[in-house]
Formats: structure tokens, C-alpha cells, sequence
């Protein structure tokens, strides 16, 4: 362990460093898997002209001390992620810095809060995040409904998205986390959703306000309004898929779901028969719905069949 960070200086990434930034991420989380950034790091990097994120490497001469990068996710809301601090510069303050420079650039870009997700099961990030000003905001996890063409449930589910956003704003899904849903502007980012969302993921099908109330796989993304008896009962939306290795190498085809709410358990199965239908018309082999962190929320999804991750994810919000 050395003694202290002298001469350690904090400077934008490049696409030079990808051996530094392997040499000490790829030992990380091996019993978890490993970490994903050795994989992505040339996508993941920004070009230089780019003002929506900045990755922020600690450079200490003969090695990457650490990295993390800061995304702008809409005009007044930052995201942060991929926090790494090599372990032969831990506890030198570097995870502080590293943080010190993204709130900076995101002040600078317009940001007036800032966000982070931790892994539940990585304490160290936790207390790095708490001792940077950040405050515990939301938890959620995935449910996975399987495709399935011929999914059926006992409510119907059209593509409103005015009576999806209606739903959203009155569902204790929405006060759990916050008003926050996946982002489209970034993997693994979180911020506000706000209606006009809900009429973008509409907005390929139908009339202008992008209803037609047919869900439509041909579509970049879509909405999911669950309706009885008049009343709506359950909302969510698809905003990406993409291609993914498992774990023996081989691709698989994701569909991606940016919230989950819904009022019942009957909700909950007509919900995800609505998922899984338009999961198994994108040729997808697996999805990820994110849903609410509550034993209530949690339940339902196992309940009405869906596989459950191990796991939740925390999020972290701080005033900048």
C-alpha cells in the first residue's frame, strides 16, 4: 500500500489509458463476475467535443489510481457511475476527489442534483458515496418475465401513454422511487420521468399524442397502460434492447422495461403477459423490468411468475 497520493493528478480519460484502467479493473469483483468496464471502455469513453458526459481518470504517472465518469441524463440532472479506485491507492482520498471533479463538471453543465447507484452488496462503495455528500434516495430490482407470444392476463394493457403517465403519477411505485425510471440517455442511469417521456416512448405508433392502443414490436420503444373496469391498474414502458454475451459466450437478445407499477397481483400477471408478448415479437431471449424495492412490489412479481435478480440496487442523491 503506498503512503500517500503525491503527484496523483485528476484529468480527463483517454482512449491511451485502456491498459492502466484494465490492469487494475479486471482483477475486481472476480468472484462477481468481474468487471464490465475492461469490455466497454472504448464505447464507453466520450469524444472530446462531447458535453453530456466527461470520464475522470487519477493519474498517477506509472499507473491508473482510479476512474469514474459523469453523465448529464436531462438539463438539470447528473448521473455517475463507474467509480473505481485501483487497490494499491485506497484510502488516500482519491474516491472524494474523483467525485469533487464530476460534482464540478456537473455544476458547470447545469446540474442542480446529482445520483449514483451502488451495488447492495458492495459496502465499501456505500460509505464512500454517504461521506461524499450523497443521501440514500430509492432501491429497486429487476424482475425477468419470460417471452412468450401467447402470454395472456386478465386486464387489458393498451399503449397510452397519457393513461400510463396518469397511473405513474398516482402509484406508490412512483413515491417508492421517487419519480425516477431508467433513463433513455444512458445504460444503468436513473432520473425523473416526466410526461412527455411517456408521449416519446409512445410517439411511433398511432396519432400525435402516440396512441393507438395496439402495442407495437416494430417500434424503438413502447408504453404499457394496464386498464379494468375503466380505471388504470399498472404502467410501464420499453426503451431499449440490445445484445448481450451470458455467461458461456454466447449473445442474447435483451428487452428492456424502465419501470414496473401496477396496483395488484392481477395488475402485476396482466403487465407482464403484456411484456412478455412484446419481448417475444422483438425475437428478445430475456428482459429486465426494474420495479420498486418492497416486499409488496417484490412478491407480486414472484407471484405472478416472473424470475426475481438476487439482489436490489441502491441510489444515492446529493443537492449539487
Amino acid at each position: 500500500m503506498i503512503a500517500m497520493s503525491v503527484g496523483i493528478h485528476i484529468r480527463r480519460a483517454t482512449h491511451d489509458d485502456y491498459e492502466g484502467v484494465k490492469a487494475f479493473t479486471e482483477k475486481i469483483w472476480a468472484d462477481r463476475g468481474g468487471d464490465y468496464i475492461p469490455a466497454v471502455y472504448h464505447d464507453w469513453l466520450e469524444d472530446e467535443d462531447d458535453d453530456h458526459k466527461k470520464t475522470f481518470l487519477a493519474d498517477a504517472g506509472d499507473d491508473v489510481a482510479g476512474i469514474v465518469q459523469a453523465v448529464m441524463v436531462s438539463p438539470d440532472e447528473a448521473w455517475f457511475q463507474g467509480m473505481r479506485v485501483n487497490p494499491d491507492y485506497q484510502r488516500q482520498g482519491l474516491s472524494g476527489r474523483l467525485n469533487d471533479a464530476c460534482f464540478e463538471w456537473a455544476r458547470e453543465q447545469g446540474a442542480t442534483v446529482g445520483r449514483v447507484m451502488v451495488f447492495s452488496w458492495n459496502a465499501a462503495s456505500l460509505g464512500a458515496a454517504r461521506k461524499s455528500g450523497l443521501e440514500p434516495a430509492t432501491e429497486f430490482r429487476f424482475a425477468h418475465p419470460k417471452p412468450d407470444p401467447d402470454a395472456s392476463g386478465p386486464d387489458t394493457v393498451t399503449n397510452d401513454p397519457s393513461a400510463a403517465w396518469r397511473y405513474w403519477t398516482h402509484s406508490d411505485a412512483r413515491e417508492h422511487l421517487n419519480g425516477l425510471g431508467y433513463a433513455p440517455e444512458e445504460t444503468w442511469a436513473m432520473r425523473e420521468l416526466t410526461r412527455q417521456d411517456f408521449l416519446d416512448f409512445a410517439s411511433d405508433s398511432g396519432d400525435g399524442n402516440g396512441t393507438n392502443d395496439v402495442i407495437n414490436a416494430d417500434d424503438d420503444t413502447e408504453v404499457f397502460a394496464v386498464e379494468r373496469n375503466g380505471k388504470y391498474v399498472g404502467a410501464s414502458y420499453r426503451l431499449r434492447t440490445y445484445e448481450r454475451e451470458n455467461d458461456d459466450g454466447e449473445s442474447e437478445a435483451w428487452a428492456e422495461y424502465g419501470v414496473g407499477a401496477w396496483e395488484d397481483v392481477e395488475a402485476t400477471r396482466s403487465l407482464f403477459a403484456a411484456i412478455s408478448r412484446d419481448a417475444a415479437a422483438l425475437g428478445a431471449d430475456r428482459t429486465r423490468v426494474l420495479i420498486p424495492e418492497t416486499a409488496a412490489v417484490v412478491s407480486d412479481a414472484s407471484y405472478a411468475g416472473a424470475k426475481i435478480s438476487e439482489e436490489p440496487d441502491f441510489v444515492l442523491s446529493g443537492a449539487l
